[in-house]
């Protein structure tokens, strides 16, 4: 079934530019203490107990020499400036995109990085400068586009993306806006994405196939709060994972590579994401949760939530 074409219902406007961006955090100098509970960060990679057990069960055994620099590379990455959106774009727009944005990638059945790369783009484009709002729609699904051509061996063609626009673009205006979001960008595509991390936690936890689908979905949602947007992809995973353990064991994740104090405020936004059900604007995650295929997770978080036993923020 197509997705239902559905873009905000905004005027047309230009807004003036935001003011410059601040830099992207890039490296993270020796003696920082990244996680609460170790100890400083030493000079040179710096990796959790177990990482090089945790790489081979994701079949990364011939990686173990670089298991501190894939661990830095992947948990310590950019995060998006502390900016909020334009004034004009509200957290409710935005959240109708990706919705949107959820609804396209399960039809044309994307790689899961593919729809974490496509709202990362968004998030970055938006909070860059100037928006015209009437072309939310097609933001996102270029933003989209962009992400097939890094992760997808196999692209959508432009006409199919158009299409289910619905006509609202064409394909000479897709092309256009992703030559713009690459001059915004600078052309930094590149974003180890949270679903990448939480890979990496859950096989450093030994979490079970339950634990991880519950997570997974706890991210996915976070996708649809423009709250946990500026959040860096380590910690999103870490509170899915320490969110989806304490639901279903009442206890957290080993290791615990953050303190309670730095994930609750994601974990209560996903608590409430979970609640919220499918929501006008917002249903495509908890809809795609609900199916056989996904054992219905999204129904079984409602319920375990809302059990006076459940253990949550």
């Amino acid at each position: 079934m197509t997705p239902s074409p559905y873009p905000p219902q905004s005027p047309a406007a230009s807004l003036d530019p935001e003011p410059p961006s601040a830099p992207l955090l890039g490296s993270v100098p020796a003696g920082t203490n990244l996680y609460p509970g170790h100890p400083a960060r030493p000079p040179g990679p710096w990796a959790p107990p177990g990482l090089e057990e945790a790489l081979g069960m994701l079949g990364l055994e011939g990686e173990r020499e670089y298991a501190g620099d894939i661990f830095a590379e992947v948990m310590v990455c950019r995060t998006l400036p502390g900016r909020a959106l334009p004034r004009s774009v509200t957290p409710e727009m935005r959240a109708l995109v990706v919705d949107w944005l959820v609804q396209v990638h399960e039809y044309l059945g994307l790689a899961g990085d593919t729809l974490y790369l496509a709202v990362h783009l968004l998030d970055s484009y938006l909070r860059s400068g100037r928006v015209r709002l009437h072309q939310l729609q097609l933001l996102g699904v270029a933003c989209l586009f962009l992400a097939c051509k890094v992760e997808e061996c196999v692209l959508p063609e432009s006409a199919s993306l158009c299409f289910l626009g619905a006509g609202s673009f064409s394909r000479t205006q897709l092309l256009r806006a992703e030559r713009r979001i690459l001059n915004r960008l600078d052309f930094r595509l590149h974003h180890p994405g949270p679903l990448l991390c939480l890979g990496l936690l859950t096989a450093l936890a030994r979490s079970s196939p339950q634990v991880m689908l519950l997570a997974t979905y706890f991210l996915e949602l976070s996708l649809l709060e423009a709250e946990a947007a500026g959040w860096e992809s380590g910690r999103r995973a870490a509170a899915a994972l320490s969110l989806a353990h304490r639901v279903l064991h009442r206890t957290g994740p080993e290791p615990a590579l953050y303190s309670p104090e730095e994930l609750g405020p994601l974990e209560r936004c996903m608590v409430r994401a979970a609640l919220r059900g499918p929501a006008p604007g917002r249903a495509a995650i908890f809809l795609k949760y609900a199916r056989p295929q996904h054992q219905g997770t999204s129904l079984d978080a409602v319920r375990l939530l809302r059990s006076p036993h459940s253990e949550r923020p």
